[in-house]
């Protein structure tokens, strides 16, 4: 078992990962291995935008996780894919680039996490911005990450008649919900160019990936960070080649980055020791640092499809008929446009779920596509839409936490989904706001049954139990490896772990608190701006990006 040498070692190629292997391989002269436990991103799925619904449980390109049984979710195992393939969950997921809301950072920076203020991350999101449509102080040009608006030529007929409808209920057109704020209903801007996914392996590892400086090593299950005298100086890790099982040992002369998520990267630190020391000595696990942070603080958003029935008006069902479906795939093929082209979601809303809000707490993805659950529960394609709501900054807290000490095995999942009244009273509401806006006129004489959760759920506690029945994760858990100062804070500010030298943990685990809004972005900005704090603390860093400039976009 060969041992080879690295100045730095990144776990996990995607979001984060592949972000900080373009910024740390920049110069010849640092040498940087970059593991996968996923493949190589061949499925045509990953780079048709609606090509996403193949993937949510598709095992060679998804961890396909599952929480434990919900509490308050009628005792149901909750789906949680997760990418496990180059480029990780951006290669999975639904395209949408959204920032989350000024005072969602401010609040990190008052929680102890200096820096990390609103204005100190501004920058990072521009140097990882390309703006298709031009830049501003608040978008940028130049960066990898490709962010364009949805093309005039792809709009459908229901996402306008939305978007109207909304206005007609209160809330104000927003052409940007990456500007100066959030509230109020638009079109989302997406990670698409000439329809096709931009994912962080098709932009950012794009760009680095042949440096001969750079490392890259697919089907690569690393099983534990090594460490010695309180620092990390390596990973183990296994690849299977012709049914073969190797174990691999590489050391890092500099750093361990940890970029596995918000599942991957509590686990893997609990394996290596790294966690609560009574949960660790239940498992036989020898205590390197009795952090018992690790795994907590998990929070995600819960979305609740609200499915309402259309007629008179071109949908996903008309036009994925035979004929039509024929018609869109020659389009696509032709000129990238059209209903391939599709991401989740195009139309979007922010709103806030009571006046005792000063800023919007909930979320509506908005989809041209509808099914009515049969006798079964199995949705059946219908004419329709779907608008389906979260609220964005839940009170229940979760937990990710290791059953064995077996890495193959997966972890433990308990979101605790609305466990506080709180959160179930935001999600009534958010519900309720949903219906107000398919009622408005702009639905009338196109308006058919409401197929869930169906007119004949109305009072609150009917809403609640229906929530219950059918309500899903809308895919953004955060929190597990909190960053702050705290007695259960995981990083500190610069996200290095708490008691081990050499070893930072760089993904949307970090965020001590969820953003209001998806998390693909966030997520690239906090390995935007570690890629800095770590060139700082090497040395060969002297100051920071205020601004977007060649220096910095390269």
């Amino acid at each position: 078992m060969a041992t080879e040498q690295y100045d730095y070692i990144i776990v996990g190629a995607g979001s984060a990962g592949c972000a900080l292997a373009l910024r740390l391989s920049r110069e010849a002269s640092r040498k940087v291995l970059l593991l996968e436990a996923g493949g190589a991103d061949r499925n045509p799925m990953i780079h048709i935008p609606l090509g996403f619904a193949f993937l949510m449980k598709n095992p060679a390109v998804n961890w396909c996780y599952e929480t434990d049984p919900e509490q308050h979710l009628a005792n149901r195992r909750i789906a949680w894919p997760r990418g496990k393939v180059l480029g990780g969950t951006s290669s999975i997921n639904g395209m949408i680039y959204v920032r989350g809301q000024r005072e969602d950072y401010d609040g990190w920076a008052d929680g102890g996490c200096d820096g990390w203020d609103f204005d100190s991350v501004l920058p990072y999101f521009r140097r990882a911005e390309h703006k298709a449509e031009g830049g501003s102080e608040l978008h940028g040009t130049g960066g990898p990450l490709w962010v364009e608006e949805v093309a005039a030529a792809d709009k459908m007929l229901p996402a306008d008649m939305f978007v109207q409808a909304a206005m007609e209920t209160g809330l104000p057109f927003n052409a940007d919900f990456n500007g100066p704020q959030q509230e109020g209903v638009g079109f989302y801007q997406l990670n698409t160019r000439k329809g096709r996914r931009q994912s962080v392996s098709r932009t950012y590892l794009a760009l680095c990936r042949s440096r001969p400086n750079l490392t890259l090593v697919t089907g690569a299950q690393v099983q534990r960070v090594l460490v010695e005298d309180g620092r990390a100086v390596g990973v183990e890790y296994k690849t299977r080649q012709r049914k073969q099982e190797q174990t691999h040992r590489v050391r890092s002369h500099r750093e361990v980055l940890l970029c596995g998520g918000v599942i991957n990267s509590p686990q893997l630190l609990e394996l290596s020791g790294i966690g609560n020391s009574e949960r660790l000595d239940a498992l036989n696990i020898r205590v390197v640092q009795d952090l018992p942070g690790v795994g907590e603080n998990l929070q995600d958003h819960l979305t609740v499809n609200v499915i309402q029935g259309l007629h008179g008006v071109r949908t996903f069902y008309e036009e994925s008929r035979p004929l039509a479906l024929a018609a869109n795939i020659a389009k696509y093929l032709a000129s990238g446009r059209g209903l391939l082209a599709h991401p989740a979601s195009q139309v979007g809303a922010f709103f806030r779920t009571s006046e005792a809000q000063d800023r919007p707490d909930a979320q509506i993805h908005f989809t041209p596509a509808a099914g009515e659950p049969d006798t079964n529960g199995v949705m059946k394609t219908r004419p329709g839409t779907t608008a389906t709501v979260c609220h964005l900054r839940p009170t229940s807290r979760g937990s990710v936490h290791i059953r064995s000490g077996l890495p193959e095995m997966a972890p433990a999942i308990i979101a605790r989904y609305l466990d506080t009244e709180h959160d179930r009273q935001a999600i009534i509401a958010a519900v309720r706001k949903v219906r107000e806006i398919f009622a408005a006129a702009t639905f009338d004489g196109y308006r058919d049954r409401e197929y869930q959760p169906g007119e004949r759920v109305q009072t609150d506690a009917g809403i609640l139990a229906c929530v219950a029945e059918i309500a899903e994760s809308v895919y953004h858990p955060v929190g597990t490896c909190k960053m702050g100062s705290d007695p259960l804070a995981v990083v500190d500010a610069r996200l290095r772990v708490r008691g081990i030298d050499g070893l930072r943990v760089v993904d949307a685990s970090v965020m001590p608190t969820i953003v209001s809004g998806n998390t693909n972005a966030p997520t690239i900005m906090i390995a935007e701006k570690a890629a800095d704090m770590i060139l700082q603390d090497a040395g060969v860093l002297t100051h920071v990006p205020t601004a977007l400039s060649k220096e910095f976009a390269s």
